[in-house]
This record gives structure tokens, C-alpha cells and sequence, in this order.
């Protein structure tokens, strides 16, 4: 395991309600400890995600280099140096890890994995992109988003869609944007669905951003912990058409709406709140039970949260 970076503590000065455990079947928590830099979550199960692993390393500046190494069909490493532009959705092949050098940036366009499998990405700043920043579809399996940062985009910066599976979204930051993460593409779609779109979201960012801190369909168990929302205007997060989301150990600042069940026209889920820090914030909706959570992690004190966040969400915060 890599070593520790010590997490700091917060006195919140402001009023707070601390939710009990809302009557549902997730379980506790099993007792773990971890580094911000370790893999925790659903990319864990399913035989794990190691991305590039042992292979070979290529360092790319420009779209067109970064296209042709995301395409290739062997196992990479691939490392983002600079600001690269570029528009539309460079699809993303399996075994692949790309990770951003210091400073690293994807301006205008996205990364697409569809279908794919074993893909980790870290370290990038996505802004203004014209698709979404991450689209994840197609029944794509073992997925690390890890310790990116998103602004100022046209849809989704981390969207989940179409059977996709066993994905950790951790450590990342959105601001100044409007759809965050959403899981799960349609009410029609419970066919492909159900049974699968089981991501972890844990320790992200969600800055002022609007909605969408995930708004999920059929999942379960989703698992949303130790993540820092302030100020979303719209909501933090929806649970709709079946799923079951567990909402655990975050922390809420200036959320009126911090979590609940449907959004639109999408019928409600299921969800279960338990030990979050809710600052200025609505008391949220919960209903329903949740499946149990089948990985070993650590939930720090939702009082802890945003000192620990906002020390070491988003890209430029670890070396790799």
C-alpha cells in the first residue's frame, strides 16, 4: 500500500445536522484504511482494474498523438503532457492508463469508453468540452476516474450509461458546470441495466456545480461517500427508477436539496442516508433499502470531509 498523506481535521463553525442511519439494508462499513492515492470502490471487484499495468509508457502532445494512442489495441501507458485541443470524443481502448503530467489539460473535446475494459485516468484537467469530458457505455467493465478536474463543459463531465459496471469515480473536483454525473442514460433501459451500473463516487469536489452528484437509474448498490457539496443549486443526489444508492459520510454546505428520491419524469429509487453533515442545508429524502456494499473501505467522519477534499480533490494534487 503507498504511504499515508495525513488528513486534517475541521471544526465546522456553522450550524449542523448530523443524519442517523435511514431504515434500509446496507450494512456498516467494514474497518479498512487507505491512502488518498489507493484504488478503493467497485473497480476493485470483478478482477480488479490495473489500467496499463507493466507496459510500456508513451508521453503525448498533441490531439493527434493522443488519439492514436488511445486507440490502439495493446495494453499502454499514456501520459498527457501540456494543454492538448482537440473536439468530439476520442474513443478509449482497453488496458489503458493515461495520466496527466503537471499541468496537464484536455480542452474541447472527451474521452469515450465504449465497451472497453480495464481503463484508469488521472491527473487531467477537462474544460470546455463539447460531448462530455468522460463517457463511459456499452457495457464497459473496471473503470478508475481518479483525481481530475472538470469545468465549463457542454454535457456530462463523468457520465455512466448502458450496462457499464464496476467503476470507482474518486478524488475528482467540478466547478463552474452544470451536469455533473449521471448514471444511467434512460428510464427505458432496464433491460441493459439492471444488474449492472455499480459505481463507488468518493471524495469528490462537487464546487457549485448544479445537479447530477449522481442522478442514477437502476444501480444497486451505488455507493456516494465522503464527498464535499457546496453551494449546488440544483441537487446533490437523485436516486430514480429502482436503484439503490447509499448515501454516506458526506458533507453538505449551502445544499437546499442535498439528496432525494426521482427527478423529472423518472420514478423514485431507493436511498439510504447515514452519518452525513448537512451545514446550511434541506434534510433531504430517503426511502427504500439498499443492497450491501461487498468492498472493504474506510468512511472518514463527515466533519473531517471538507478539510480533506479540498486539501487533495482534483488534478495537481498527487505525483504520479
Amino acid at each position: 500500500m503507498p504511504g499515508r498523506i495525513p488528513r486534517l481535521a475541521m471544526v465546522a463553525a456553522l450550524p449542523i445536522v448530523l443524519t442517523a442511519a435511514a431504515a434500509g439494508g446496507a450494512s456498516a462499513a467494514p474497518v479498512q484504511t487507505y491512502a488518498i492515492t489507493d484504488l478503493v470502490g467497485w473497480a476493485t471487484q470483478n478482477g480488479g482494474t490495473t489500467g496499463g499495468g507493466s507496459a510500456a509508457t508513451t508521453t503525448v502532445t498533441s490531439a493527434s498523438a493522443l488519439t492514436t494512442a488511445l486507440a490502439s489495441t495493446a495494453a499502454a501507458n499514456i501520459r498527457v503532457s501540456g494543454t492538448i485541443s482537440c473536439s468530439g470524443m476520442l474513443r478509449v481502448r482497453s488496458n489503458k492508463t493515461i495520466i496527466g503530467n503537471a499541468g496537464a489539460a484536455i480542452v474541447g473535446c472527451g474521452l469515450n469508453i465504449n465497451g472497453d475494459r480495464n481503463v484508469i485516468i488521472r491527473n487531467l484537467s477537462f474544460r470546455n468540452w463539447n460531448d462530455d469530458a468522460i463517457n463511459v457505455q456499452e457495457s464497459a467493465t473496471n473503470i478508475w476516474v481518479d483525481h481530475n478536474s472538470f469545468s465549463n463543459g457542454y454535457d456530462g463531465a463523468v457520465d455512466i450509461k448502458r450496462g457499464s459496471d464496476f467503476i470507482t469515480v474518486s478524488w475528482n473536483r467540478v466547478f463552474d458546470h452544470d451536469k455533473s454525473m449521471l448514471l444511467g442514460h434512460s428510464d427505458s433501459n432496464a433491460s441493459q441495466d439492471v444488474g449492472h451500473l455499480r459505481v463507488t463516487y468518493h471524495h469528490n469536489w462537487f464546487d457549485a456545480s448544479t445537479q447530477r452528484h449522481p442522478r442514477v437509474r437502476f444501480g444497486n448498490p451505488v455507493h456516494v461517500y465522503n464527498n464535499y457539496y457546496y453551494n449546488n443549486s440544483g441537487y446533490g443526489v437523485a436516486s430514480t427508477e429502482g436503484a439503490g444508492v447509499l448515501v454516506e459520510a458526506n458533507s453538505f454546505e449551502g445544499v437546499d436539496d442535498p439528496y432525494h428520491l426521482g427527478e423529472g419524469s423518472s420514478d423514485a429509487g431507493s436511498l439510504v442516508a447515514r452519518n452525513n453533515l448537512l451545514v446550511n442545508s434541506g434534510s433531504g429524502q430517503t426511502g427504500g433499502s439498499v443492497a450491501s456494499i461487498p468492498y472493504a473501505y474506510t468512511a472518514d467522519a463527515a466533519a473531517n470531509v471538507k478539510s480533506i477534499v479540498t486539501a487533495n480533490a482534483g488534478a495537481g494534487r498527487i505525483s504520479l
